[in-house]
């Protein structure tokens, strides 16, 4: 069952135009001028119910507009966005009942008052069953260990502890959706691993719907096993993760250390190596060898090197996930160029 539909969905501002100074400042009140800039263009995508999806890009790509429309916060310049059969922006209330929000740098807990207090208020304002909310609460208090913190003014938290408080606020009323925005962002790596250890088990559990945006890796990793890339408004891959590393996985290194100092070592070898392949000279001693595995065995470059060179050790490196991501932020890779080998 599809539970969130994107069709032909766009976001447009207006940015005010103005020159510097005091002069520019008059000039802007008198006859303001304004540019129209595109956040979101055209996207379309839906999300089936339990899907577990991450939505990601660099900065400024669009990403927390999307967002703030699915939410309702935004009402779209154009095109039509439905969220559990409504449109969010026509109808809050009943959207808010359906979705849960944590956002890593913003809590929804009231900052003064004891954590139990917070989820109470909250189990009230969304017309809880007592019944329900009891369940719900017992639940989520043993799953995320919350019973030392529920006494506990927020505000006394530690980050990791108030993310697990803000999970189960979020979680309260159960919905059927829950946007992660940057959750883990500050977190040390027990308590991320603790997180994403509850994610799943409420994915599993309740067949939770979640919708992830993060710069983390590592939680895309282990969360989402589908991933929307969006640049500049316009998605530009929406798939499955394990394939944007089958794609551009192919850039591998070796690693070699000489047992001799030969500091023209680079230029030695790029005569022997594939046109495909490159080698960069780290130090006397030390030399980093790319090439492409499509075309090119490990092998085969360890034995050109081997011809050629005093080698001491040598280590083969692969393209981690993080880097692939990377260079695709930084237009160094790009999913409209052939990636078959």
């Amino acid at each position: 069952m599809t539970i969130i539909t994107a069709t032909d969905l766009s976001k447009r501002f207006k940015r005010a135009r103005k020159d510097p100074g005091f002069k520019g400042a008059l000039k802007h009140l008198v006859k303001p001028v304004f540019k129209e800039f595109t956040a979101v263009d055209s996207v379309d995508f839906s999300i089936e119910e339990g899907e577990s999806v991450a939505y990601v890009g660099p900065n400024g790509a669009g990403k927390s507009t999307t967002v703030k429309l699915l939410t309702g916060i935004l009402v779209p310049t154009s095109g039509e966005v439905t969220v559990c059969g409504i449109h969010p922006f026509e109808n809050r209330q009943e959207n808010a009942r359906n979705i849960g929000v944590v956002f890593g740098q913003r809590t929804q807990l009231w900052w003064d008052i004891p954590v139990i207090e917070s989820l109470r208020m909250l189990g009230d304002i969304y017309s809880v069953p007592t019944d329900q909310f009891k369940r719900t609460f017992d639940e989520l208090v043993d799953v995320l260990e919350l019973t030392p913190l529920l006494n506990v003014p927020a505000r006394q938290l530690s980050l990791g502890q108030r993310m697990r408080c803000d999970l189960a606020a979020s979680l309260m009323h159960d919905p059927k959706i829950l946007y992660l925005d940057e959750p883990t962002i500050g977190l040390d790596v027990s308590v991320k691993a603790r997180f994403r250890e509850f994610i799943k088990y409420m994915h599993k559990e309740r067949g939770l719907t979640a919708m992830l945006t993060s710069h983390d890796i590592g939680d895309i990793q282990e969360l989402c096993p589908r991933m929307i890339m969006i640049d500049k408004g316009q998605i530009i891959y929406d798939g499955a993760f394990a394939e944007v590393t089958r794609r551009f996985g192919w850039e591998q290194k070796v690693l070699v250390t000489l047992s001799d100092d030969t500091p023209a070592a680079a230029s030695a070898i790029s005569v022997s190596l594939p046109a495909h392949a490159s080698a960069a000279q780290d130090s006397p001693t030390a030399l980093t060898v790319r090439f492409d595995s499509r075309l090119s065995t490990s092998g085969e470059i360890i034995r050109d090197l081997a011809t050629s060179l005093p080698i001491a050790d040598i280590s083969i490196e692969e393209t981690s996930a993080e880097s692939i991501i990377r260079n695709l932020y930084e237009g160094s890779l790009s999913f409209s160029e052939s990636t078959n080998g």
